[in-house]
């Protein structure tokens, strides 16, 4: 029910009508029949009886409560709604009484000034939007109402009617329904923790089990990568063992041969057959055993000082008894003699660089070895004049057991650069590679300088 229309003065055909709402219907009653309705003091017989009986019968089977008030604010007319709204049985009890004995004790004040200042600014207007509005019934219970107020005059008299709607049953229902929405929010309040919860769960579950997958395929991947270490193992050893094993038996049994002491230089040279071979069954294994220790992160790093030049020249000396026929070693040294790095790795990184250098040069040719210490770096170059390295054969010159294509005919297991390059990078250091097919190689290693 649209209980915010008020009661208005309209005019139509020269004649003065109001129109008044009753439950749903909205009816236009002329002014003599509400006039006649008032009571003697203003009925003049403008109208008949039966207009002031239709008037009369509209008024109180009306499903809202009507209240009219006078200019004293007194009340005049209540209609049986009202009287029910309000828990009234007799009219007689409301008439002539004041409208502030509907208003709890409360506002009774306040409603005095609001009412008084309507009656200055009288209009149709709803009563006190956005304000929970409050009746009170004969036996003191209060309960919640909607007002729409409407003012007009009548031979110089001023009169307001109020549209009264009891809301007690729609408050209940909003409370119902907003409880419910409070728990409907709270309910779905808790799922959604829970549910986050359980996302939270699931999320650190899939994290886990990604790691593991992680975990196992890095497990699975070192298992593989430990298995063909072991399968070119045991292809490289066969192949690189044969060799020197082959010149051991063979120069023992010229050695039996050799008994005369004439022929001492003879015996000398196979002795000295057996200990190069020996010495190159060392290094292969030592390669093998390398690798296994950088595999599984073996590797213990010992930094110290220690005087490079010192280091590099007692290196040189022990590479000069492998050296071919006319090969010179050439060193040369910039910047200070004090470096901090793992001594025993730097000296594995010369000398595997030093060996490839003999091993790939001709006879009668040089190689150049230099180290340069700054305040910044530490660099190491080892150059040689010798059979050099394709491009493509340089993309994988650091992997395992990989041989360039123009060395495979020359011994070597294909490790030694890996080593050096797994070296370096332990000392937080890096190797890079310049180089022409037979116009030589230049590896240069570069530390940063701790010292």
């Amino acid at each position: 029910m649209n209980v915010s229309r008020s009661l208005k003065q309209v005019k139509k055909a020269g004649k003065k009508r109001f129109p008044v709402l009753f439950g749903e219907l909205f009816v236009i009653i002329p002014v003599s029949i509400y006039l006649q309705a008032l009571g003697p003091t203003i009925n003049t017989g403008m109208q008949s009886i039966a207009d002031s009986k239709l008037f009369q019968t509209l008024f109180d089977h009306a499903s809202i409560g009507i209240i009219v008030v006078n200019e004293s604010t007194e009340i005049t007319l209540v209609n049986q709604f009202a009287l029910s709204q309000f828990g009234y049985s007799n009219v007689d009890d409301l008439k002539g009484q004041p409208i502030e004995v509907l208003v709890p004790m409360r506002y009774q004040h306040s409603h005095v000034e609001h009412r008084n200042n309507y009656q200055h600014n009288r209009k149709s207007r709803p009563m006190g939007i956005g304000l929970d509005l409050l009746a009170k019934r004969k036996d003191g219970s209060e309960f919640p109402v909607e007002v729409s107020l409407g003012g007009y005059d009548i031979e110089g008299k001023n009169f307001v009617v109020a549209f009264v709607n009891d809301i007690t049953q729609r408050n209940d229902a909003e409370k119902a329904i907003s409880k419910l929405n409070e728990d409907l929010e709270k309910k779905v309040k808790e799922r959604t923790e829970k549910l986050e919860v359980i996302v939270e769960k699931l999320n650190k579950q899939i994290i886990e089990t990604e790691e593991k997958d992680k975990e196992l395929r890095a497990a699975l991947d070192k298992e593989k990568e430990l298995g063909e270490l072991k399968s070119r193992f045991v292809s490289v050893a066969s192949h690189e063992f044969r060799t020197p094993l082959s010149t051991v038996l063979s120069s023992i049994y010229l050695l039996q041969k050799y008994k005369t002491t004439d022929e001492q230089p003879k015996r000398d040279k196979h002795i000295q057959r057996i200990i190069s071979s020996v010495n190159l069954l060392t290094d292969i294994l030592n390669d093998f055993l390398n690798v296994g220790k950088i595999e599984e992160g073996k590797i213990q790093m010992r930094y110290c000082t220690f005087d490079i030049y010192k280091s590099i020249s007692d290196t040189i000396t022990e590479m000069r008894g492998v050296a071919k026929k006319g090969q010179e070693i050439k060193y040369s040294h910039a910047g200070s003699n004090e470096v901090e790095l793992d001594p025993g790795l730097f000296k594995h990184i010369t000398l595997n660089l030093l060996s490839n250098a003999i091993k790939f040069s001709p006879e009668n040719s040089n190689i150049y070895i230099s180290t340069e210490v700054d305040d910044t770096c530490v660099q190491l170059k080892v150059k040689d004049n010798g059979i050099g390295i394709s491009k493509d054969d340089q993309e994988h010159l650091f992997e395992r057991f990989y041989r360039a294509t123009n060395a495979l005919n020359i011994q070597g297991t294909g490790l030694g650069l890996h080593i050096v390059l797994k070296y370096a990078e332990q000392m937080n250091g890096k190797i890079t590679c310049k180089s022409e097919i037979d116009k030589g190689t230049e590896f240069t290693v570069t530390f940063l300088n701790k010292y």
